[in-house]
């Protein structure tokens, strides 16, 4: 059974109104957390530094160690439950610094990090003891980054769109090494909000407010000598309108994070659209969240082409309502010309769900020469060979791996070591456990549920199916991206083998399928493969027998994408306007204003059991 975090996104979130007395919490936090989470609310409406006064209806978030002042009316934009998306933002960055400096001689000190001690457990060790704790010494001698402090030789970061400036608030408070923070937004309530909030976290000297456009404000960063060391994209929607300027204004070797909420588009519901916005089609499947996740990597990595560069992805998120990559890019035309045969187009069986890679072209290394072909196709004829359906057609999307997992490897220890510095921790570290787990080299899964109702069988228990995987020699892993997904290097053939032989087992009505239904022809044919079913005990990976929390359930209602920040602001009623306009059938309202003053459908067609009484709700 899987364990879940179903409010930890709402643990290290305070709220402080300028007209309460008191400051409220959330039930769970502990006094530890709010040590770690920042100082307690000052009472009068005052800053920490008492200074300035809060505006009326003005209010105080606090998260990590952050304390944001933000207007009660939805004037600047900010969702609560992206806690997670911020915390994960600062652990990456950290370890992407502490990476970039070390080999400027700089070393980073984290708040709660312990020193990492080396014991030697034989003789022929000592040596090489003797060693490490030469370089701990040279270590101790080199420079240090702390948090809250400018590093001259430390990275220059820009959000580019910042809102109310708590990510950038937080980079400056919580990511040691950097020399200078940019909060950007078009806006300028939430311009002057940024300055403000700098202001009151005490980090002037390191956080800049920018009132500017962010593309231009990119493009004219693309020198040399005015690029970005990070640069960190989270748009209400899709970043599509700001990739282009991000390739070109991130230095070589720069660190880009880009945040998509737009997964009805990237999931298959607007394939057209999809190929306006990132030049590849999505298509419905059971992998639409990963695949969204590799469209938006082949759109990086295409606009990067353009100026000869190219993207290395380091890690690659899909969570709840929106996707998360983080990537490297490099400028290198010679790599750079890898670009077509890293990506493809998928092939998906609208029947059975099959789906098959072609690559959109092919390198061939030659001793010290690459030679460059185009690739030959398709793997799949005109219809499909285990249900006789046709295929679908999608992409082209990044076909190579999505995260680096050395990389992930240094973050999940760094945040494993440290649980107290976010407010997600338990949950960071349950996802990228999951990521550790994943197949590199194998893109997409499959669904057991998906699997079971295309051939109108009972569904097989996780352990089970991946257990039949394994027997057959295959590998096999959990994905992040999905709670009941396989993701696996077995052929689809294989994988109906394994089906067939499960429902031999747990027969189906064979006299209730259509002939032309998946189910039928795939059950039509004996399997080639004898599965065993027997539990291994390496069927069940280290994340789920540690039940660790790797998938977030729904904190509260409507916790979904917030209302896009309006210059007036919401309407204070907004909540009862929601409520107004739903349910009204099965909740009829007694305000007779409310009602329309024509009749229904049916009373025209002599049917409404109101009679002449009749209007609609």
């Amino acid at each position: 059974m899987d364990v879940t975090g179903a409010s930890e996104d709402q643990q290290a979130t305070t709220v402080v109104r300028c007209d309460a007395t008191a400051e409220t919490t959330t039930p769970t936090e502990t006094p530890a957390e709010e040590e770690v989470n920042g100082s307690a609310s000052v009472p009068g409406g005052m800053d920490r530094d008492g200074t300035t006064e809060l505006l009326p209806g003005e209010t105080v978030v606090k998260e990590g160690k952050a304390a944001i002042l933000f207007p009660s009316a939805n004037e600047v934009f900010y969702n609560p439950v992206q806690e997670f998306n911020r915390d994960l933002t600062c652990a990456v960055i950290t370890e992407y610094a502490r990476e970039l400096l070390s080999q400027k001689g700089v070393r980073l000190v984290v708040p709660g990090e312990k020193e990492r001690v080396v014991v030697s457990l034989s003789e022929e060790s000592q040596e090489m003891e003797e060693v490490q704790e030469g370089e701990q010494k040279q270590g101790l001698e080199a420079p240090v980054a702390v948090v809250g402090e400018p590093c001259e030789q430390g990275l220059r970061v820009l959000e580019g769109l910042a809102a109310s400036g708590l990510r950038s608030v937080r980079f400056a408070l919580e990511v040691p090494g950097l020399k200078s923070v940019t909060a950007n937004d078009c806006s300028a309530r939430a311009a002057a909000l940024i300055a403000r909030n700098a202001q009151y976290n005490g980090i002037s000297h390191l956080l800049k407010a920018s009132q500017r456009d962010a593309s231009i404000l990119m493009y004219e960063a693309r020198g040399r000598k005015d690029r970005y060391d990070v640069i960190d994209l989270d748009p209400y929607g899709s970043p599509a309108p700001f990739v282009d300027a991000a390739v070109q204004a991130v230095s070589d070797g720069g660190l880009l994070c880009v945040t998509c909420t737009d997964m009805a588009v990237m999931a298959g519901n607007c394939g057209e659209t999809c190929y306006n916005k990132y030049g590849s089609v999505s298509i419905k499947a059971k992998y639409c969240h990963e695949m969204a996740l590799r469209i938006i990597l082949h759109s990086l990595d295409q606009r990067a082409g353009v100026y000869q560069r190219y993207i290395e992805p380091l890690l690659s998120i899909s969570a709840d309502f929106y996707i998360r990559v983080f990537v490297r890019v490099r400028t290198g035309q010679a790599k750079a010309k890898h670009s077509a045969s890293k990506q493809a187009l998928v092939y998906n069986c609208v029947g059975c769900g099959s789906f098959h890679l072609q690559r959109m072209g092919k390198r061939i290394c030659q001793g010290k020469n690459m030679k460059y072909t185009a690739a030959t196709g398709p793997p799949v004829g005109p219809s499909c060979e285990h249900c006789g359906q046709r295929h679908q057609l999608g992409g082209p999307i990044w076909a190579e791996p999505i995260h680096n997992t050395e990389f992930v490897q240094k973050v999940l220890s760094a945040v494993s070591g440290n649980p107290s510095r976010f407010g997600t921790s338990r949950r960071i570290e349950g996802m990228l456990s999951m990521v550790t787990e994943e197949l590199e080299d194998v893109p997409f899964y499959y669904t057991l549920d998906g699997l079971s109702s295309t051939v109108r069988c009972n569904t097989p228990s996780l352990l089970q199916f991946r257990s039949a995987l394994l027997h057959a020699g295959y590998r096999v892993s959990l994905s992040h991206a999905c709670k009941n997904a396989v993701k696996t290097d077995a052929p689809p053939s294989a994988i109906w083998d394994i089906m067939r032989c499960w429902e031999k087992n747990h027969p189906v009505k064979r006299e209730k399928l259509s002939e032309t239904s998946p189910a039928f022809q795939i059950l039509s044919t004996e399997p080639n493969l004898q599965a065993c079913f027997t539990v291994r005990q390496d069927a069940n990976p280290q994340s789920r027998r540690r039940q660790l929390v790797r998938f977030q359930e729904n904190p509260h209602a409507n916790w979904g994408p917030k209302a896009r920040a309006r210059a007036g602001g919401a309407p204070p009623d907004l909540d009862d306007r929601r409520k107004q306009l739903q349910n009204k059938r099965k909740k009829p309202t007694a305000d007779t204003s409310n009602l329309k003053n024509f009749p229904c459908k049916k009373f025209r067609q002599g049917l409404c059991s109101q009679g002449e009484d009749c209007c609609t709700v």
